[in-house]
């Protein structure tokens, strides 16, 4: 045998050592896609006309049901039941003003109201001192939705 040559069975041995870690990393991989008809079918089964408010200073910092901080001049929005990192967009129908929000945070929590949006977001389709606004909700972009962060 040459010196620079293997023996069959460690030839063998690396092959297979490399299929495994090919498998191995394949099945890590992130590469499957969310099923968009999935939430926007959900979302048809759920209200997403009604009553919008904000959320601001209180709990600017502090962490969101995601994981996420809450940043209130991000624009991000809590709803009810929506998977976390979900897009929607939110037009004001009294106004026709709309925002494209990333749903991070559960609530609200208050009868009559479907989303709670970031203070910035709300600045760009209503009047913060009313605190409320009618609003109707579509979903944008569901590719990126997650069940927790942390």
């Amino acid at each position: 045998m040459n010196k620079f040559q293997f023996p069959n069975s460690i030839k063998k041995i690396n092959f297979i050592f490399v299929a495994l870690m090919f498998s191995f990393l394949a099945g890590c991989s992130s590469t499957a896609s969310i099923d968009s008809s999935k939430t926007r079918s959900y979302a048809k089964s759920h209200e997403l006309v009604g009553q919008a408010s904000w959320y601001g200073n209180k709990y600017h910092g502090r962490r969101t049901a995601s994981g996420e901080r809450y940043n209130m001049r991000a624009y991000t929005a809590a709803h009810k039941t929506l998977p976390f990192g979900t897009i929607v967009r939110v037009t004001n129908t009294a106004n026709g003003k709309t925002v494209d929000v990333k749903i991070n945070d559960r609530g609200p929590f208050v009868k009559g109201r479907i989303i709670d949006l970031s203070r910035k977001s709300f600045e760009q389709i209503g009047d913060i001192s009313k605190g409320i606004a009618p609003v109707k909700i579509e979903i944008i972009d569901d590719s990126n939705t997650f069940r927790y962060k942390h």
